[in-house]
């Protein structure tokens, strides 16, 4: 049986391809995804406290590296076997090299259900490849058409660092960090206690959200669907290589196998809109959420985690 949040996101899924008259409000979406960013950032920094060293940073480096080489090897891929345009490639590569919050967070409940070894550090993952995925992305597009202004990148550098998302993760990574798991108790209980319920309406919205994009299936992207469907799992190698060359623990190596299988849909849509806005930011979504997301959750973490278990790991 699948983890119970998952189900929430099937429930979700079904409800909206039957056209169900269920939504979930704006404003109580815009809270669940805050109080989810927020909680995983606490997480992340209660477990960080008193456990930052070099190798840690170091570590975080070489994941950075990572969220900036993914746009670079997919941009011809999308570009000359996709045969998207250079606009929509670049966009393509910017939501598959960043990475997706709501599957960390199903991958971290995962981890934590099998009771497998995590690195405290495992929070940053989401920033340290967010933003060098965007920037890398978005410089192959200014190489390719022509222009090489920077003054634009400086203020995507901003905004980006800016994102309500990053602030809330590296806020909760601060405060967990400083307070640890004691003394902040009485406040970070709250929120680590309902993670998995949070999670689980989050998903659920998920769920509606990636049946719209569904409905009516794209059969004349198929190019793309066939790329979201097997990018995941070639991504996926990739970033359990960089897990294992890294020497993680099983968790922390799961967590960044399905980070890198990941792709973004809350901050690259943003970020790209502002700086390539000739892209089609629909296509993106359909492959990110319409169809990454739901293979991943569903059927990619388990699977990365019997990779792991073939291999001798978790």
């Amino acid at each position: 049986m699948p983890d119970i949040v998952v189900m929430f996101f099937l429930l979700g899924l079904v409800a909206g391809l039957l056209k169900s008259d269920l939504t979930i409000p704006r404003a109580a979406y815009d809270t669940l995804s805050l109080l989810l960013m927020l909680t995983i950032g606490l997480k992340g920094g209660m477990a960080l406290h008193g456990n930052v060293s070099l190798s840690v940073v170091l570590e975080l480096l070489a994941v950075a590296a990572l969220g900036g080489l993914i746009p670079l090897l997919l941009m011809p891929v999308l570009q000359r076997v996709v045969r998207l345009p250079a606009a929509d490639s670049a966009s393509l590569a910017a939501h598959y090299g960043s990475v997706s919050a709501g599957t960390f967070a199903v991958a971290l409940a995962f981890a934590e259900a099998l009771d497998l070894s995590i690195g405290p550090e495992v929070t940053l993952y989401l920033v340290m490849m967010e933003l060098p995925a965007i920037l890398a992305a978005i410089i192959l597009h200014r190489l390719h058409s022509g222009d090489h202004a920077g003054g634009s990148l400086r203020g995507l550098w901003r905004e980006t660092l800016t994102n309500r998302g990053v602030i809330l993760l590296v806020g909760g990574v601060i405060i967990g960090l400083l307070y640890g798991p004691m003394e902040g108790a009485t406040v970070t209980d709250l929120f680590t206690g309902a993670f998995k319920g949070v999670l689980a309406l989050f998903l659920l919205e998920m769920g509606l959200t990636a049946a719209e994009t569904l409905r009516p299936f794209p059969w004349r992207h198929w190019r793309l669907v066939a790329f979201a469907l097997t990018a995941p799992f070639v991504l996926a190698g990739l970033g359990l290589l960089t897990g294992l060359l890294l020497g993680l623990p099983a968790g922390s190596l799961l967590i960044l196998t399905a980070l890198a299988a990941s792709a973004s849909y809350i901050a690259a849509p943003a970020a790209i809109r502002a700086a390539i806005p000739d892209a089609d930011i629909g296509l993106a979504m359909l492959a990110s959420l319409g169809l990454t997301f739901p293979l991943n959750v569903i059927l990619g973490i388990p699977l990365y985690h019997r990779v792991m278990q073939a291999l001798g790991v978790g």
